[in-house]
């Protein structure tokens, strides 16, 4: 594994890599050096910075992996392909990469439609799921992008080809911390504004929105292809899911749809959407308890 300076923020005993994969370069980080292999994927408006605080919990006993998807971060954001099918791809190539064999995904946010597909159509690739916060494309996805259902202009603004990327540069602090944060972070002094200049350092680099784009695009451009991929390979590993207080059971009502495992639901109360920034203690510890029964069994 190519190890690399770190570009922005880092975190003490986490080592920084670059990898050419699947067409593209990707950036992640590791920790730990034992105990089965968890893989963390971020959400929307996140990089890996978001597991920040999770990952030194989780490394005590755990080898983990986080990356910025192609697109965000400090991975590759060139003219190329973006999007759910590619991204789950790009998991693919990465566990290959990383040669730890099968992995504990964690997804949450956007990222839960690129980690579905990896998960249905890798499925050697992974020894369970966990969805944060998230939902897929024909299982509730619509809802969230649905305004007159209290859904959010954010869903289909975010995945309109060429509108973030015209219209949000130069504006990638205002957006964070005068509606994305406030919005959906639930816990005072859990992002501080360090944090916040270590996510905009890169939603302000050239093409920065390509990633978000491709993304939010999957829920307009599916056409079914989930549910149809749901129907033909569920899920049949272990599955977590994780909500906020704020939850509506999207989440667990989501991916109870698409397994044919053992589906566990952890509800936290006093937490908004951004769990693994808000509530690191307590998401680490349903994760262990998790995957601690996953790896026994």
């Amino acid at each position: 594994m190519t190890t690399t300076t770190p570009s922005g923020a880092t975190l003490p005993g986490v080592t920084h890599h670059l990898a050419d994969l699947n067409g593209t370069q990707l950036h992640y980080v590791s920790a730990g050096t034992h105990g089965s292999p968890v893989l963390l994927v971020h959400g929307w408006p996140e990089t890996w910075w978001a597991f920040r605080k999770l990952i030194p919990l989780l490394a005590r006993t755990h080898r983990v992996f986080t990356l910025d998807l192609r697109g965000f971060g400090d991975s590759s954001n060139a003219d190329t392909e973006y999007g759910e099918v590619v991204s789950a791809e790009d998991l693919h190539h990465l566990v290959g990469h990383i040669g730890a064999g099968p992995v504990h995904i964690l997804c949450q946010d956007v990222s839960g439609g690129a980690g579905f597909r990896f998960a249905a159509t890798h499925p050697e690739d992974v020894l369970s799921f966990t969805g944060v916060e998230t939902a897929l494309a024909g299982f509730g996805f619509e809802d969230l992008a649905d305004v007159n259902k209290h859904g959010s202009w954010h869903v289909g603004f975010l995945g309109t080809p060429g509108i973030p990327g015209m219209l949000l540069p130069g504006h990638e602090r205002e957006l964070l911390t005068d509606w994305a944060f406030p919005l959906m972070n639930g816990t005072e002094g859990s992002i501080r504004e360090t944090d916040v200049d270590e996510f905009v350092r890169t939603y302000a680099r050239p093409n920065a929105w390509r990633g978000t784009e491709g993304l939010y695009r999957g829920l307009f451009a599916d056409r079914g292809a989930i549910k149809a991929l749901a129907a033909s390979h569920p899920i049949a590993v272990p599955v977590l899911t994780v909500e906020g207080a704020r939850h509506r059971r999207i989440t667990e009502m989501t991916l109870r749809q698409v397994t044919v495992g053992e589906v566990t639901a952890v509800h936290l109360e006093g937490v908004g959407h951004l769990i693994a920034q808000e509530a690191p203690e307590a998401l680490a510890a349903a994760i262990l308890e998790f995957t601690g029964r996953v790896d026994h069994n």
